[in-house]
């Protein structure tokens, strides 16, 4: 294979790593800004005893970091990635079902 058709091919591929790059980077920012602020408002409701505010952004929480640890494990496949995946689901499903319980008391 020469050189032009190397790059007729990258060309076909339509895919900028550039702008890969930028949106993994701003996914990066967006998680961090997410992470400060669930534990801004995690402490807040606690201290103001607002459980069910707590159990409705926890459930966001774990099931934003269950996508990323299974994202991680569907590229790598290492084990301990699935097995976060799966218990940060367990984590939001039971902060969803303690939000639903506690909302309807």
């Amino acid at each position: 294979m020469n050189k032009e058709e190397i790059l007729e091919k990258s060309r076909q591929i339509h895919q900028d790593e550039g702008m890969e790059h930028a949106e993994n980077k701003g996914r990066k920012i967006g998680f961090i800004a997410f992470s400060i602020l669930f534990a801004f408002l995690a402490i807040f409701s606690l201290f103001y005893g607002e459980s069910v505010t707590f159990y409705a952004i926890s459930s966001l929480f774990w099931a934003s970091i269950a996508g990323e640890s299974y994202g991680k494990y569907s590229f790598t496949k290492t084990k301990i990635y699935l097995i976060s995946a799966i218990a940060q689901s367990i984590a939001s499903f039971l902060s969803v079902a303690n939000y639903i319980v506690t909302t309807l008391r």
